[in-house]
């Protein structure tokens, strides 16, 4: 032998633990339907997330799209994986009478083989019922299809107000806006006191200790630097609808460039328009 039994017999039980160590994660991943998600021209899609404000949002993503071959993807490459979850187990749920206790992980591993993300339903094929055999035809698959389209983007949009808007026309910021804003300048002042009072502070150890990107941490120093009058009218909730952390960040240095940038010819164009 290349090797001693002992040392083999070593190596063959590691590989075991190691194998049974992978199988036990992927039954225990959130991911409920790992292996059996598949978009409409036959691609695989594996389950993915990102991290926002501390809260993680899961997805299931193409795998021709993380592999940066767009153009093989289908019609709908990445979907959100709870509201996708949900929708399949308390179908398959509905359609087996299937006890409310039993938990929508057992439903899926148990009656679930695939599911195809369509662009205005779901198409889950059942597993067949043991001691069954599988029909060689299409016709004999047991199959769900489920009404869903997917939810249009929740990206924050802003409006921007023409020059010619009357102050009077204009409707205030908003209370959730105008809270972010005043808690962005705050953070801004202080961490241009801690660059300017501290010689071993830099941006690059803010951004660490925030845990967020040195732009950010750039862009939200920028706001100290707004006009006396413009962060006022923030305080206050005198400004305009739309004008918000992303338009007042990087502002120019001279004041009244400032109000021209925002369309505010002059500090007295920000008025009260809260009535």
């Amino acid at each position: 032998p290349i090797v001693d039994r002992a040392l083999f017999n070593a190596v063959q039980a590691k590989l075991a633990e190691q194998l049974n160590n992978h199988t036990t994660t992927r039954t225990k991943s959130e991911a409920l339907l790992m292996g059996r998600m598949f978009d409409d021209r036959g691609n695989l899609m594996s389950p993915s997330h990102v991290r926002k404000r501390g809260v993680k949002y899961r997805y299931y993503i193409s795998r021709p799209l993380l592999e940066g071959r767009a153009n093989l993807a289908g019609t709908v490459n990445r979907v959100p994986a709870v509201e996708i979850e949900e929708a399949v187990s308390d179908a398959v749920r509905r359609r087996i009478d299937a006890a409310p206790t039993i938990e929508s992980r057992t439903i899926i591993a148990t009656h679930v083989a695939r599911v195809e993300i369509k662009s205005s339903h779901l198409v889950v094929e059942l597993k067949p019922i043991l001691g069954h055999q599988r029909s060689k035809s299409t016709s004999g698959r047991k199959v769900i299809r489920i009404p869903w389209q997917k939810p249009h983007s929740k990206r924050r949009r802003e409006i921007l107000m023409p020059d010619s808007k009357a102050p009077i026309e204009r409707r205030p910021i908003r209370a959730d806006a105008r809270g972010r804003l005043i808690v962005a300048i705050s953070q801004g002042r202080r961490w241009l006191d801690e660059l300017v009072t501290n010689a071993m502070a830099d941006v690059e150890a803010i951004a660490t200790r925030e845990r967020c990107s040195v732009r950010h941490v750039n862009m939200t120093i920028s706001l100290a630097f707004l006009a006396p009058s413009l962060v006022k009218a923030s305080i206050e909730g005198r400004l305009p609808r739309g004008i918000g952390i992303a338009r007042l960040c990087d502002p120019p240095a001279e004041w009244s460039q400032q109000f021209r940038k925002l369309g505010l010819t002059s500090p007295d164009k920000v008025v009260d328009i809260r009535a």
